[in-house]
């Protein structure tokens, strides 16, 4: 997949978190036990805004990420190629499970790799339904 359609569909993926935001923060609380963060306290409401947002800056990073020409001495061409490097295991923990999902997931995606994740057994209802809306954002 071209690097400008990787960031395409994370910039998607973060319109579709954007507007199921609500039920994600409900969500997450219900996870995590964490306060929703109505009325400008620290809550879901902050960890919902920040997961969104590092999945837009990941986005950007898509066509980013090159190689370089190396000078050398001599008649020679040297350079860097940055290729995704497969499949990334992910372990979270039950603390921050949205915000340390995107911490993991964007870039990866963002550099073209595959994931696995292994959520926390107490925190895994984020997760799940981040899974439903990559389904639906069509990534591979």
């Amino acid at each position: 997949m071209a690097a400008s359609d990787r960031g395409k569909l994370l910039w998607k993926l973060a319109d579709l978190m954007e507007s199921h935001t609500e039920y994600l923060e409900e969500l997450e609380s219900l996870d995590n036990g964490k306060p929703l963060g109505r009325e400008g306290q620290y809550g879901t409401k902050v960890d919902v805004a920040l997961t969104i947002a590092i999945y837009r800056y990941a986005a950007g990073w898509c066509d980013k990420l090159n190689g370089d020409v190396i000078p050398v001495d001599g008649n020679t061409l040297c350079y860097t190629r940055k290729e995704p490097v497969g499949v990334c295991g992910c372990i979270i923990p039950w603390n921050f499970p949205l915000a340390m999902q995107s911490w993991k997931l964007a870039p990866a995606l963002a550099a073209g790799c595959t994931v696995v994740m292994k959520t926390s057994e107490n925190t895994p209802l984020t997760a799940l339904f981040v899974s439903q809306l990559i389904a639906q954002t069509g990534f591979p």
